[in-house]
């Protein structure tokens, strides 16, 4: 098997994240393929063979799977990398996924535990509260689009007018500011020339409120009057409420939506949701799960797991604005909740105030080093880490606690599979676990996992130890030559083998002795820019290295 070459097959299974396995007769092996359903008969072209690994990039679907008995319900289906499973029924979507949680974990859990199967979303399509749309074109010099990238493409957007996993209300909007620029001719930002106007166009709206947050996110490189286009969206007509238009000004190189100033174009910077009888205001960038009705069904699966608190303290790791805090306070002693982001932290404080919470604490800091000056001792742990997991120096301090319960909420399978590893070699045993569907036609599950500490007369504990772990495996995931590909073609910047290692010895990984440095005494070694320096820690994250 060579690089280049053609094959055709069936995937006969997909496993997370989205990778298609086909069987090879000829060369009798296997090759991944993503961006296919099982049962579909596809053309794919080798794209990467390393270590006897074939990877393949999909060409084309030559028939399709048994289990496609559903039409599309969107325009841009299957060029959109937004939802790729609309096609099959939702039953067997939770089944697929059903699948791909029990080989993974059957795997890695160490004696038997239960799996209670996975819990449907209470709504199949409009699920979502949040959307990122990109300004682009969909193809080179082509007019102006506003939506989402095509599958496996960095730069060609695709305009989402029509998108079924959002609310019709923010489908309008789109459609308005889409309309309204390109009367204008007003230009989008190109990544790899780093110019241009329009970036993004970030929609939030509350399930349970309807209200809505409208966000445009430009550059400071044009200037625009964008009072006509506030006239316009407020004209629209709705099933919510537009509480407030803000634009985001935003200058990074990097394609990442943030921002260097905000301007409030009309009305307020935050709008209000609701979930199981609590209220939450959330701003542009606060994090909360982007299935309302799905992470009701969420925080109960939480509360069942986590048993009988009444008169426990609680640590809420990873805590974003406080949400599963606050629902498990009223049944709680105490619930200290520990996250990193400070704006979400005072959002989580606001929020316990405004919903009559007294008994819930928010520290803001990393859990690494936050958990070494909080005075209180857990009873119980919940976790709710990033989707990479949870960072190997914070995971010891985290199981040398020694709770009997830990609840671990993950949004990324493989995360939890390989926390799991440490986590038993502590002494925990995973009870049972579940999964809710937040993110229906679309690969990514919610799987939420019950730890209970070993009974210490029948077992040996373990404390582990950083110097007792061996980090090699995950710090050697990914070559120099593999990350400074994914930062060109993630970021659009070229990075040296010198600024890849200086942000790894930065991160704690290892990077060899002596490695890229100059044999003259005064040498003046270059200094990895920021931009750079964001952009491998991103790419460190995705190959799970951090």
């Amino acid at each position: 098997m060579k690089k280049g070459q053609i094959f055709e097959g069936i995937i006969e299974r997909v496993d997370f994240p989205n990778k298609g396995f086909v069987h090879i007769s000829e060369e009798d092996g296997y090759v991944t393929v993503k961006n296919g359903i099982p049962g579909q008969k596809v053309r794919f072209v080798i794209n990467k063979f390393k270590r006897g690994n074939a990877e393949g990039r999909l060409l084309e679907v030559l028939e399709q799977s048994p289990l496609e008995t559903r039409k599309p319900v969107c325009s841009i289906f299957p060029a959109c990398g937004g939802c790729m499973y609309q096609t099959m029924p939702y039953e067997e979507q939770m089944k697929m996924k059903e699948g791909q949680i029990r080989r993974l974990m059957d795997e890695a859990v160490k004696g038997e535990y239960v799996f209670e199967g996975v819990k449907a979303s209470p709504k199949e399509f409009g699920y979502r509260n949040k959307m990122e749309f990109s300004f682009g074109d969909e193809y080179k010099d082509g007019p102006l689009s506003l939506g989402l990238h095509k599958k496996g493409s960095t730069y060609d957007v695709l305009t989402a007018g029509d998108c079924r996993l959002v609310h019709e209300d923010m489908n309008k909007i789109l459609l308005c500011v889409l309309e309204y620029f390109r009367e204008r001719n007003v230009s989008y930002y190109r990544k790899m020339q780093h110019s241009g106007y329009l970036r993004h166009l970030l929609l939030r709206r509350g399930d349970a409120t309807g209200e809505i947050l409208v966000n445009l996110v430009t550059t400071t490189q044009e200037e625009h009057d964008l009072t006509p286009l506030v006239s316009r969206l407020l004209e629209l007509k709705l099933e919510g409420r537009i509480v407030g238009i803000l634009h985001i000004l935003n200058d990074a190189l990097s394609d990442v939506v943030k921002s260097d100033e905000t301007r409030v174009l009309y009305g307020q910077d935050f709008f209000y949701e609701k979930i199981l009888g609590l209220e939450f205001k959330i701003t542009p960038f606060s994090f909360f799960q982007p299935n309302t009705k799905g992470a009701e069904v969420l925080y109960e699966t939480v509360r069942e797991y986590i048993g009988d608190i009444h008169e426990l303290t609680v640590f809420d790791l990873f805590s974003g604005t406080g949400t599963i805090s606050q629902v498990l306070a009223p049944v709680a002693k105490q619930v200290v909740g520990v996250e990193i982001v400070e704006e979400a932290v005072e959002a989580a404080r606001e929020n316990a105030a405004q919903n009559g919470i007294s008994n819930c604490k928010f520290i803001a800091g990393d859990v690494f080093q936050a958990l070494d000056e909080i005075e209180e001792k857990p009873d119980v742990i919940v976790l709710d880490p990033p989707r990479d997991g949870i960072h190997p120096k914070a995971l010891p301090k985290i199981l040398n606690y020694g709770v009997d319960r830990i609840v671990y909420i993950s949004c990324k399978m493989t995360s939890l599979a390989r926390d799991l590893e440490m986590m038993q070699l502590a002494g925990y045993r995973v009870e049972k676990m579940t999964a809710v569907d937040q993110f229906c036609e679309t690969v990514h599950v919610e799987t939420v996992c019950l730890l209970s500490k070993l009974n210490t007369k029948q077992h040996i504990e373990v404390e582990v130890k950083m110097d007792e772990l061996d980090l090699t495996a995950a710090e050697s995931k990914a070559t120099y030559d593999e990350i400074k590909e994914y930062v060109m073609e993630r970021h659009g910047l070229k990075v040296s083998s010198l600024y890849i290692s200086q942000i790894k010895r930065k991160c704690g990984l290892d990077v060899g002795q002596n490695y890229n440095l100059s044999k003259k005494e005064d040498a003046k070694v270059p200094q990895c820019p920021p931009e750079k320096e964001a952009a491998i820690i991103d790419t460190l994250r995705h190959f799970q290295m951090i």
